[in-house]
């Protein structure tokens, strides 16, 4: 029974200093971190998030090797250079791991706050946030190999030879990896634009991964678009230089018709639509500009402004229906196609 308590009280201290660890990184979680997080730089309040549950890792950490080192010199315990040796190279993969983990966290947080920043969206680009968490833990792993003694020497060269293997073998996928940061780079496509591939497909830009650009199409329909393939693409981007975009509405009257009452007319209800239709410019000031004597009628754009370009569509709706109305009122006629056949007399046989 005298071993048994001689025993438990050597192998006290080194749990005790555990013990305090974990206790020392509970305060720190739950306290001083949430504490120095609040703020209202939203920079800080990501650096320190990245921060989360590792406090409690690395102080326990810090108790473990403290009572590895403790039991060392305390007499009566005896832990063998072998046990040692695994004990520290343990308490090294976890921290270097979990370090990893921290400068991925802050970097992922760096490139959604400068997206934020440049972008005015909540939404962030996922290409450079996976690319760099790769980037991070491969370094890592190098670290720990090196901490091993294996060296990685042979193994950069032996992936240097790989990656012509894999470049090759990889082609496609390579060339959208690489298309994608071309398109992020330039920011001519960006996410939350609309935009329109010459292939006819339009939509909001939701995401640019590694691989694909994915697309929302106003029918609520995913489109999913090889990165390599858009940026061979014509495209059109509705978002810039800014959201606020021209529309065009085509219009006919007839021959016989007053121009200047239809440009008055006209130009009073794109007006009325400029201020009242949701997404309209209030302080745009429509216009008309006449430009065909055609077969039946003489035609005319009607030019008019949205606040983005889904804001056209019902802008134009609700100016056709009004507009009608109003030529109905005024009395100017929108002539039906007519097409005047003359016969030469004669025999048809």
């Amino acid at each position: 029974m005298a071993d048994f308590v001689l025993a438990a009280a050597r192998w006290a201290f080194p749990f005790l200093l555990i013990l305090e660890g974990i206790f020392a990184g509970i305060v720190f979680e739950h306290y001083v971190l949430k504490r120095v997080t609040r703020g209202k730089s939203r920079f800080r309040e990501s650096f320190f998030k990245a921060f989360n549950r590792m406090g409690i890792v690395w102080f326990t950490l810090a108790g473990v090797y403290a009572a590895v080192r403790s039991a060392d010199i305390i007499p009566g315990i005896v832990i063998s250079a072998r046990i040692l040796e695994i004990l520290n190279k343990t308490i090294l993969v976890v921290f270097v791991l979990s370090l990893s983990l921290v400068i991925a966290r802050i970097c992922g947080g760096g490139v959604r706050l400068y997206t934020r920043k440049t972008k005015g969206l909540e939404q962030s680009t996922s290409i450079f946030v996976s690319f760099l968490n790769v980037l991070i833990f491969v370094i890592g792993l190098m670290v720990i190999l090196q901490s091993f003694g294996v060296s990685i020497t042979p193994l950069l060269t032996a992936l240097g030879i790989g990656g012509i293997a894999i470049a090759l073998a990889l082609q496609d996928t390579l060339s959208n990896l690489f298309a994608g940061f071309q398109i992020i780079a330039s920011k001519k496509i960006r996410v939350g634009d609309y935009i329109k591939l010459d292939s006819g497909d339009e939509g909001h830009v939701t995401d640019i991964t590694w691989r694909n650009t994915t697309i929302r199409s106003l029918p609520n329909n995913t489109v999913v678009l090889p990165n390599s393939r858009l940026a061979n693409s014509i495209v059109t981007n509705y978002n810039i230089p800014e959201k606020e975009m021209s529309f065009l509405v085509q219009v006919g009257v007839s021959y016989g018709s007053d121009l200047e009452k239809v440009e008055r007319a006209t130009v009073d209800v794109a007006r009325e639509i400029m201020k009242t239709v949701p997404g309209g410019v209030p302080g745009f000031e429509p216009f008309i500009r006449y430009h065909t004597f055609g077969d039946f009628s003489i035609g005319f754009t009607v030019i008019m402004r949205a606040k983005e370009f889904v804001d056209h569509y019902p802008l134009k709706h609700e100016f056709v229906k009004k507009l009608h109305a109003r030529y109905i009122k005024e009395g100017i006629e929108i002539p039906f196609p007519i097409r005047t056949v003359r016969m030469q007399g004669g025999d048809v046989s």
